[in-house]
């Protein structure tokens, strides 16, 4: 399974989705992150064209497309209509995870929506806010940044335990799937911190 982020930055020809497809395991899965244009652009303004476009190249991947992830900008307002639209303009809202980063999006009204479209709830690791173990869905997503700088830092032993602890507490409560990416990229540190995690989980 792989998160990838390049597709938050340009867009792709047909043949790379088919390329992947056909170079990797029958049981590989991909998170594609949603264009910028998208999120960090227009907002979620007026982008059923755009997301359609996305949708239909990310479902290029056929079986192997796990989820799409949709980072929701620090600087967009608060607005459950622009996020209902944006989920209704998926083919498969449930396919759809969701990253918020300000507290005012983390409402009950926004967790109904989410449950309402079947979307999936993010839970975010980052200096300033530390990890959650929501679900809105049986689908579970940690995204693990950094705890104390973004993408440069790596966590420590003993907070990979309590990452472990907190991912089995999710998969206790009879959930079908649980996401967990490491985006401390800087220096190898997600590789690393990843396989410490796969220790304790297996």
């Amino acid at each position: 399974m792989v998160e990838i982020n390049a597709t938050f930055y340009r867009n792709f020809r047909d043949q790379t989705y088919h390329n992947w497809y056909a170079r990797t395991p029958d049981v590989f899965r991909f998170v594609l992150k949603a264009p910028r244009t998208i999120t960090h652009v227009k907002h979620l303004q007026d982008v059923t064209e755009e997301i359609q476009t996305f949708d239909r190249s990310a479902h290029l991947l056929a079986e192997k497309l796990g989820l799409i992830l949709l980072q929701i900008a620090p600087d967009t307002p608060y607005d459950l209509g622009r996020i209902g639209s944006a989920l209704a303009a998926f083919s498969e809202p449930s396919k759809v995870a969701i990253e918020f980063r300000r507290p005012n999006w983390w409402a009950e009204d926004v967790l109904h929506l989410l449950q309402k479209f079947g979307a999936v709830w993010v839970n975010p690791d980052y200096p300033g806010h530390l990890l959650s173990d929501h679900l809105v869905t049986d689908v579970g997503y940690l995204r693990l940044h950094g705890r104390r700088c973004w993408y440069a830092d790596p966590y420590t032993l003993d907070e990979i335990q309590e990452i472990a602890r907190l991912a089995k507490q999710m998969l206790a409560r009879d959930i079908k799937e649980l996401y967990i990416f490491f985006n401390n990229t800087v220096n190898g540190y997600a590789a690393r911190n990843a396989l410490e995690l796969q220790e304790l989980l297996s």
